[in-house]
Order: C-alpha cells, then sequence, then structure tokens
C-alpha cells in the first residue's frame, strides 16, 4: 500500500468538514466532500475539489446514509473515507462497511468502536486492564431492586446512565432513594430512543467532578501515545462550551499517570487512529474512567495549539499505514489555550437552537486567535444539524493571559441574523470561581443566577458589545449609501465593490 492516500472523501459538513479538507489540501490530497440538498451553497462544498449530492436535508438521509457515502466515494475513485465527529463517526458497522468496500476508514477499526461504545463492557475492559474506574454495577441492570440494592452498596448520589450511551443522553442523577425508579424508567426510555438500546448501568456519582480527557494517538505498527489532558468541565446539559489545556488541577506527575492510564485504555481495544479517554476527576484529584470517545474530538485544536502537533494530519498518516511522526519523548507543551463553542442558541431560554441566516458576519483576528468555522453571510441555520457554528481557539504565556485574549476575541465575533450563546461565554468568562480555575461539572447550574441575568457590574460591557454592534450597522449603512451615490467623489464605485466584496 503507498505511504498515502490517494484521494479522501469527508463523511460531514460544517466546520470540521472544512478543518479536514483544510489538512487534506495541505498533506497534497485530493479530496471530495458530500452534501444534502440544505448544504448545497456550503464552505466545505466549495472548498472540497469535488461534491456529491446524498439527499434531502435529514440527516438520516443524507449524512447518516453510510450506503449512500460508501457509493458516492467509489464513484469518486476515492480510496479512503474521514468520518469527522458525529454522524457516523462513532459507528462500528459504518467503519466495517467502508472496509469492505474496498476503502480506508480514516479512524479505529469497528471492534474497537463498539467495545468502547458500550459502556458497560468498556468498564469491564478498563478494570481488567488496570485502568481506575468508578465504583457501580458490574454490568447492565435491567431490575430495580438490583439497583436499589447497589446505590445501597456504594451510597447516594448515583448516576443511571445508558450503556450505549454518550453526548449526555440516557443520563439520570438520584440523589434520594425514592426517585431510584423514576430514574430508572427515564433512563431507559431515553435511552432506548436515542440510541435503540435501553440497557442502563449504575455509577457512582462524584461530588463536584471534574471531566478531563487524555488525546491519544496509536498507529497500527505498535506506536501509542497521549497529548496531554483537556479540561472540559462547563458544560451545559452535559454538553461542554469551553475547554482548556492544561487543566488548573493536573500537575507534571498527575498528568504522567493520567497519560499512562489513557494508553493503557487504548492498547487494551487494539486501537488506532486518534481517540480520546475520558476521566472524572474528584476533589481528592483521584481519577477515574467514563468512556472513549473513537473519533477525532471537537475541542482537538487546543491540544494542536499546545503541541504544534496537527491531530488530523496524524490520522492521514496512520489510515496510510505510515508510523506516528513523534514519540513520546517529543511531545511538550507550550502556553495556555482556551476554545469557546460558538452556537446558535439561546441560553435564557433553556439553550434552545437558534435558526436564521446570517446577514452579518466579523470574524475576531490577532496573534494566537484561531478560528475553525464553515460560516459565511447569507448562511441559513436551520433545525436539521447540530447548532454548533465555529469554534474559538485562543493561545497565551499562562491562562491569565489566555482568558484575556478570548475575552478580546469573544467581543470581536460578531453575528448578525441568528440568536448565538457569544454573551453567555463572555459572562462565564467572567465569574471568579472560573477565573480562579475551581470549577466543576456543575458550574453553570451554580451560577444560574449570575450566567442567566445581566450581571449588576456588567453595565460597562453591555453597552461597549452594544456600540460594537451599532457601529458595524453604521458601516453598513455608510457604504449602502456610497454605492448609491456612485462610491463618492468621481462616481467611482467603493472600495469594498472593487474588491469584490459584498455589501448586503
Amino acid at each position: 500500500m503507498s505511504d498515502k492516500l490517494k484521494k479522501v472523501l469527508v463523511a460531514n459538513r460544517g466546520e470540521i468538514a472544512v478543518r479536514v479538507l483544510r489538512a487534506c489540501r495541505e498533506e497534497g490530497i485530493p479530496t471530495v466532500a458530500v452534501f444534502s440538498d440544505a448544504d448545497r451553497s456550503a464552505l466545505h462544498v466549495r472548498l472540497a475539489d469535488e461534491a456529491v449530492n446524498i439527499g434531502p436535508p435529514p440527516a438520516a438521509q443524507s449524512y447518516l446514509a453510510g450506503e449512500k457515502i460508501i457509493a458516492a466515494a467509489r464513484a469518486c475513485g476515492c480510496d479512503s473515507v474521514h468520518p469527522g465527529y458525529g454522524f457516523l463517526s462513532e459507528n462500528g458497522d459504518f467503519a466495517d462497511a467502508v472496509t469492505a468496500a474496498g476503502l480506508i476508514f480514516i479512524g479505529p477499526p469497528g471492534r474497537a468502536m463498539r467495545e468502547m461504545g458500550d459502556k458497560v463492557r468498556a468498564r469491564a475492559r478498563m478494570h481488567a486492564a488496570g485502568v481506575p474506574i468508578a465504583p457501580g454495577s458490574a454490568g447492565a441492570v435491567d431490575d430495580l431492586a438490583e439497583i436499589k440494592r447497589i446505590a445501597a452498596e456504594i451510597g447516594l448520589p448515583v448516576m443511571i446512565k445508558a450503556a450505549a450511551g454518550g453526548g449526555g443522553k440516557g443520563i439520570r442523577v438520584v440523589q434520594d432513594a425514592a426517585d431510584l425508579g423514576k430514574a430508572f424508567e427515564l433512563a431507559r426510555s431515553e435511552a432506548e430512543k436515542a440510541f435503540k438500546s435501553g440497557a442502563v448501568y449504575v455509577e457512582k456519582f462524584l461530588d463536584k467532578p471534574r471531566h478531563v480527557e487524555i488525546q491519544v494517538l496509536a498507529d497500527r505498527h505498535g506506536h501509542v501515545i497521549h497529548l496531554g489532558e483537556r479540561e472540559c468541565s462547563i458544560q451545559r446539559r452535559h454538553q461542554k462550551i469551553i475547554e482548556e489545556t492544561p487543566c488548573a488541577l493536573v500537575d507534571e506527575e498527575m498528568r504522567r499517570r493520567m497519560g499512562e492510564a489513557a494508553v493503557k485504555a487504548a492498547r487494551e481495544v487494539g486501537y488506532e487512529n486518534a481517540g480520546t479517554v475520558e476521566f472524572l476527576v474528584d476533589a481528592r484529584r483521584s481519577f477515574f474512567f467514563l468512556e472513549m470517545n473513537t473519533r477525532l474530538q471537537v475541542e482537538h485544536p487546543i491540544t494542536e495549539t499546545v503541541t504544534g502537533i496537527d491531530i488530523v494530519r496524524e490520522q492521514l498518516r496512520i489510515a496510510a499505514g505510515r508510523p506516528l511522526s513523534l514519540a513520546q519523548e517529543d511531545v511538550t507543551f507550550r502556553g495556555h489555550a482556551l476554545e469557546a463553542r460558538i452556537c446558535a442558541e439561546d441560553p435564557d431560554n433553556g439553550f434552545l437552537p437558534a435558526v436564521g441566516i446570517i446577514k452579518n458576519l466579523d470574524l475576531p483576528g490577532g496573534g494566537s486567535v484561531r478560528v475553525d468555522a464553515g460560516l459565511y453571510e447569507g448562511m441559513k441555520v436551520d433545525v436539521y444539524y447540530d447548532s454548533l457554528l465555529a469554534k474559538l481557539v485562543v493561545r497565551a504565556n499562562d491562562r491569565a493571559e489566555a482568558i484575556a485574549r478570548m475575552k478580546r476575541a469573544l467581543a470581536e465575533f460578531h453575528v448578525t441574523g441568528v440568536k448565538t450563546n457569544i454573551g453567555f461565554l463572555l459572562r462565564v468568562l467572567e465569574i471568579g470561581d472560573f477565573l480562579a480555575g475551581e470549577y466543576d461539572t456543575g458550574f453553570i447550574e451554580r451560577h444560574r443566577a449570575e450566567l442567566f441575568a445581566p450581571p449588576s457590574d456588567g453595565a460597562e460591557r453591555d453597552v461597549a458589545l452594544l456600540a460594537v454592534t451599532l457601529a458595524h450597522e453604521l458601516r453598513r449603512l455608510r457604504s449602502l449609501r456610497a454605492e448609491r451615490r456612485g462610491g463618492g467623489a468621481g462616481g467611482e464605485m467603493s472600495a469594498w465593490r472593487r474588491a469584490g466584496r459584498r455589501e448586503d
């Protein structure tokens, strides 16, 4: 086999499709995009060398239609498929189908996905391998009496969790024994709807846990390394919105131990390609295996930023059969990085997704600022797909400087036409517990009064943000008037129009 992929089909959309396409372009690998009817004008379609329509907007008829994606790859002469994240990225059957079609799946083998995708089986494998796991049931539990027995044995509070879960679905936290029955039924019902499996298990709920994950890379030559940790405890509805690296709680010794546990977990299931081992960390800094995400993570850019390692490029190398380009001792960390997820949603209305057409878009810039996005003016944001619009990443010499840079960059990130969570993210960055690095997965709930109502001392910031919005609109109106007058003195076109840029 060649040591380089010949042509990659990117089986995704939005910012992650753009991210993968750019990595392929830098490696000199031709690309094919797939798109639904709703994404006909999307940025990832424009950036690819070729593009294939795979169906109507609903994901089940397009981005989740594995047979259509494989057919498109074969018709376009591709030798490989990159799934991105979400959609089919952790579907072991799809990975196997890609391989069976004579194509290379740029990710782990289907067997590894199945081993780690079933949370009960994964817990058992990790326990056998010596990776720390939280106290809980040895396997799936389908009897309320057994759930009550386990809860009494390990002590309340407990979590009832979907065995095939992910994305925060199928999870119920129980503080009172009287609520176990209702929580059991709700978790099982939600799991059945989301994952077509109602299997659940019981796990001890840690008090004020931190969600810390370790990035791993593994090739088919037996090399497995880790790229350090990411702190992912700022979450809404069990879904991350701000991540950072390094974690304020983790010192060099703890990083070494967590990294070794993550490498051990990957080796246990014969893992290949990029993956992430997630842990919960308690107040005593003990860590417990939570799950393994058998794909590229949304938050991978902050690891790239502090290590200088292009994780998607390593994915392409591994899939082509090449060894990792570095060993564990080559991995070094420089500075501090933060990522904020810019979403089309309404934080003050239960984070409900927002829809609309992006009218004006100003992206932040400057030193050590990165924006991963599939955005453009005129883009329609609808209900068919995830609310994530962009990822804003900053790096600085230390955490305080990184937070200041993120605040500045968020204030510069200007979107009209659709509601976003930018203001909410700015409020998170101003709360004392976050500034001190002393937070956990209950941060948002604990600070509801400050996050979901204007802070008493936030008037100056609100006025500044309003001023930015008004100034932007004033510039737009002035340019429109100038165009109608013929572009100013001498009847020339405006500078924007001469540059070929739209002014509407």
